[in-house]
């Protein structure tokens, strides 16, 4: 059966609406708890965690509550991952406009990670610094789960029923067919470390800077076309809940997903993330550093995450549902797995323009407001983000969102796009 076959088999997109409609249709929303564990060896000391479970979308409001998770796998050095660690949440959040529902904050949330992470970006290649950092970013609401990732650090939803999900795509050269054509394509070239007598060793890397991924956030002296622009996904479970295990490569290299999902079941989040460090590192020794997060979607009738109630998973499930594949920029239609998992967005384009929408905010002053940093800007100051690039005349200057000068120079880049060269006529 081939990739058009099954995409025709597929449920109808889901609106997310029409999902939170039924719920506040009940006479009682139910909301699961969070419990968490974390565990971690250090081989090089550069991944480091985020977890913030007291998050609110209306601060002194305990009923907008949110939680969110990190990994952030530095390399080069710990620069990037502790700015990333420190700066991301708030660069998101000020990309959500203020005064909206519930329904409208999920929805706008996809957007505000890909601005928040390209902001993050930014903002650290302003420093000078060159160390570079994965992320994995993962915002649970009630049953919904929004995660962002670039690089190579992964999240994984072990669910009810057994089945395992893939909620992030690996950005490794190695892996990823489109993401080496978008590095080329972009003016970076894609090889194996060359050794004496011209061998080639190694696995594949960004040239210049020998960079093994194709998307984080910092390393400015590989070159642009190592973007920050993440992948996202947004799943809504059903009310059996759900585990994540969110982990830095260390854990990956050494066991599969649904190895990783299998070693913990039935324990408790804090017991489990330190089984699956200790699995990884039984496999296949410390080799990296190995950090692991394990959160729990409990039901609210639950005080630990019910047993895992295991269910016969066919090819064709697993390849639905079970296995996301590593085309990065494809999008995937809203489904429900045969566990009541809803996939309510995916996307994983490099193209900014593609990334941000099509609305445009415009302050009561009548400035434009840009779409990455949320800096306003007067009419005549700022460029369409689908606009041409910064030194050509725009072809759609009044077709939003807008972008300000930096983050358009940023986009330009990103893309491959340089000014031309000046030539001196005699």
């Amino acid at each position: 059966m081939n990739r058009t076959q099954v995409s025709g088999m597929r449920p109808p997109l889901v609106p997310l609406a029409t999902l939170i409609g039924r719920e506040l249709r009940n006479e009682k929303v139910e909301i699961p708890s969070i419990k968490y564990g974390q565990a971690a060896l250090a081989k090089k000391g550069e991944d480091y965690f985020l977890i913030r479970s007291d998050c609110e979308r209306i601060p002194g409001n305990p009923a907008s509550s949110f939680s969110v998770f990190g990994i952030f796998d530095g390399h080069n050095g710990i620069s990037a991952a502790i700015f990333a660690k420190e700066n991301l949440l708030h660069n998101v959040m000020t990309a959500i406009p203020q005064d909206i529902g519930r329904e409208e904050w999920l929805q706008s949330l996809p957007r505000a990670l890909v601005a928040g992470f390209v902001k993050t970006d930014i903002e650290f290649q302003q420093r000078g610094e060159t160390s570079g950092t994965t992320v994995t970013f993962v915002v649970i609401d009630g049953w919904t789960v929004t995660v962002a990732s670039v690089g190579d650090s992964r999240c994984i939803l072990d669910t009810h029923g057994g089945v395992v999900c893939l909620l992030t795509v690996d950005h490794r050269l190695e892996e990823n067919a489109e993401e080496r054509e978008r590095v080329t394509a972009s003016g970076g070239e894609v090889g194996r470390l060359n050794v004496y007598g011209g061998t080639q060793v190694g696995p594949l890397r960004c040239w210049p800077g020998g960079l093994c991924l194709s998307r984080s956030i910092g390393d400015m002296d590989v070159g642009e076309y190592i973007v920050p622009i993440p992948h996202v996904k947004q799943v809504k479970l059903s009310n059996a809940g759900g585990r994540l295990i969110i982990a830095s490569d260390g854990i990956w290299d050494a066991l599969s997903s649904e190895m990783a999902a299998k070693s913990c079941r039935g324990l408790p989040a804090e017991l489990a993330a330190k089984l699956v460090v200790k699995e990884a590192l039984r496999s296949r020794g410390l080799k990296d550093d190995t950090t692991c997060l394990v959160v729990d979607i409990i039901p609210p009738e639950y005080s630990v995450l019910p047993p895992t109630s295991m269910k016969k998973q066919n090819k064709l499930s697993s390849f639905i549902f079970g296995k996301v594949s590593q085309n990065s920029t494809s999008k995937s239609t809203s489904k429900r797995s045969s566990v009541g998992v809803v996939e309510l967005f995916e996307e994983g384009s490099a193209i900014l323009a593609e990334r941000l929408g099509k609305d445009f905010p415009r302050t009561y002053s009548g400035l434009f407001r840009c779409a990455v940093c949320q800096v306003d800007q007067p009419p005549n100051e700022r460029f369409s983000v689908n606009s041409g690039p910064f030194f050509t005349p725009p072809s759609k200057a009044w077709e939003g969102p807008f972008l300000c000068t930096n983050c358009q120079m940023k986009k330009d880049a990103m893309e491959g796009k340089r000014p031309g060269r000046r030539t001196v006529s005699t």
